[in-house]
């Protein structure tokens, strides 16, 4: 089952000047596709256009699932100066309607995953790049959504946190949440996508499985995912 269709015909930042064309994929519940692309290829427009936060989209995007809720994870994180990390989860929870106990049981198992418990009343202002990076991942999993939309989630993360990450990742997959990754890690992205969407110039250039891929880009059945990526933008 998709829970997440998305259709672009075009979508842009101003009416009549589309930075984006004939954008379409979906995710599969249980599935994790890897969204990639040069700098300036479309892809944070993608992101946008899919999560409403443009106004010039022109085509269809559906999430599906059993509650129809995402949980989106920037590559920037938004934090908010005066509020804890322990302030920003109940915030997240209170938002999604999880009730108490809930929230305090998965809450506290994911500070504990992240080794983050002794630091849940500091001010993530006050954090390293990689602790807030953190701090997102933490928020996500909480919501245990139907659809996550990732960008960049290992910037900053050292790789013991990268391990948890992935961890979560295909434990919520084995739950049936579906995953949309934007990533320029490829070699992550070619272990562990089980599908690919290689944007370029503002539209699809290539999508299917590695092999899909490789063809595609007229590569060999051995190539990387950075050689199909190099030969395809």
């Amino acid at each position: 089952m998709d829970v997440l269709t998305v259709d672009i015909r075009q979508a842009g930042y101003e009416h009549g000047a589309p930075v984006i064309r004939d954008v379409s994929f979906n995710v599969e519940s249980g599935e994790l596709v890897g969204m990639i692309g040069p700098n300036g290829a479309g892809k944070s427009t993608t992101i946008k256009s899919l999560l409403g936060l443009l106004r010039n989209v022109e085509g269809t995007i559906a999430f599906a699932g059993e509650h129809r809720r995402y949980a989106y994870v920037p590559e920037q994180p938004v934090l908010y100066d005066y509020l804890t990390l322990w302030e920003h989860l109940q915030l997240a929870a209170s938002a999604y309607g999880l009730n108490e106990d809930t929230f305090e049981k998965r809450a506290m198992e994911l500070l504990e995953r992240f080794r983050m418990v002794n630091d849940r009343h500091r001010l993530p202002t006050g954090f390293s790049k990689g602790m807030q990076q953190k701090m997102m991942l933490i928020i996500g999993f909480l919501l245990e959504p139907d659809v996550y939309v990732v960008d960049e989630p290992f910037v900053g993360l050292d790789p013991r946190a990268t391990g948890d990450f992935l961890e979560l990742l295909e434990a919520e997959r084995r739950r049936g949440a579906g995953v949309l990754m934007c990533t320029h890690v490829l070699d992550t992205a070619e272990r562990i996508c089980q599908r690919l969407v290689l944007i370029n110039e503002g539209t699809v250039v290539a999508s299917g499985t590695l092999a899909d891929v490789r063809r595609q880009a007229g590569r060999p059945a051995d190539a990387s995912l950075f050689d199909c990526f190099l030969a395809l933008t």
